[in-house]
């Protein structure tokens, strides 16, 4: 079974007409990839030619489905000798949303997540839920034993500001990245936002900043979980949770951690990881709630 987390933002269009738009679509960690850039043609072709080189490239990090990958390396052993600075960088950043948001983001959850979905033993898989038990420096990544980690409530936004990030360096400064999660460059993009259970609601505008969208309910696992399971216990409290930041990694993980805040502890959050944050949330009847 592939893990994916659902995102429901449905379309971008730019707000004004541009020349030379390209667009491309392949799947990268488990979810669709788009890249939508304007500007002459030999630029855009050079452009996307790196950009989906750097895609590639991050995907050997970060892919629980390639067993070569830095990760899976890492969860088959329980040590990963010399990891890879994007790893270095992933994890300091999980680790601070991890103490963000009062231990809701949290990448140890795997093993409990591979037991909803595969008929495991849910409690002895929640005892392994502890981000305290990973040890990272530059010399190794260590977990307690019988630990793994997913890091799908992050990478993709990594990998979104990683493609922008290069597509920036070959010159472009219009152009729209949707690696599960979106991040644009100048823009402004409106993207329509939709509920799995109850329709399009509302949409945000980027303009040189990034969305990431997540519903518990976009994916129901075998047991009858749903996709986002709460490190300690609680369970989703929103039907879907939309962040708005300047990085897509940061609004990856809140996206996800938000789901299970109700709004005045999502209210803290945010506070607590500095301007420039914009959530709103749906309820389980519907309403659009901003928090």
């Amino acid at each position: 079974m592939h893990r994916r987390r659902a995102l429901t933002i449905l379309a971008a269009t730019a707000l004004c007409p541009l020349p030379s738009r390209a667009e491309e679509t392949r799947i990268a960690l488990g979810a669709e990839a788009r890249m939508t850039l304007h500007g002459p043609p030999e630029v855009t072709a050079r452009a996307r030619a790196r950009a989906w080189a750097e895609m590639e490239r991050i995907e050997r990090v970060f892919s629980l489905y390639d067993p070569g990958s830095a990760l899976s390396r890492l969860n088959a052993a329980g040590r990963l000798n010399a990891p890879p600075p994007e790893l270095l960088e992933v994890l300091a950043l999980a680790g601070q949303l991890h103490v963000a948001t009062g231990g809701r983001f949290d990448p140890t959850v795997q093993p409990l997540w591979l037991a909803h979905a595969n008929g495991g033993d849910t409690k002895a898989a929640r005892r392994l839920v502890d981000w305290d038990g990973v040890t990272v420096s530059p010399e190794a990544v260590t977990l307690r034993p019988g630990q793994a980690l997913t890091l799908n409530g992050i990478a993709q936004g990594y990998a979104t500001d990683r493609v922008t990030a290069v597509l920036a360096e070959e010159g472009l400064i219009h152009a729209l990245v949707e690696i599960g999660e979106f991040r644009a460059l100048s823009g402004p993009f409106r993207l329509g936002v939709e509920d799995p259970a109850h329709g399009r609601l509302g949409q945000v505008t980027l303009d040189g900043t990034a969305c990431a969208t997540s519903s518990p309910g976009a994916m129901i696992l075998p047991d009858g979980a749903g996709h986002i399971l709460d490190p300690r216990g609680g369970a989703p409290l929103w039907s879907t949770v939309t962040v708005v930041a300047a990085q897509a990694a940061l609004a990856d993980g809140l996206s996800t951690a938000l789901c299970l805040a109700n709004a005045a502890e999502a209210r803290r959050i945010l506070d607590r990881l500095g301007p420039g944050l914009r959530a709103t949330a749906v309820t389980t009847a519907g309403d659009l709630f901003t928090l």
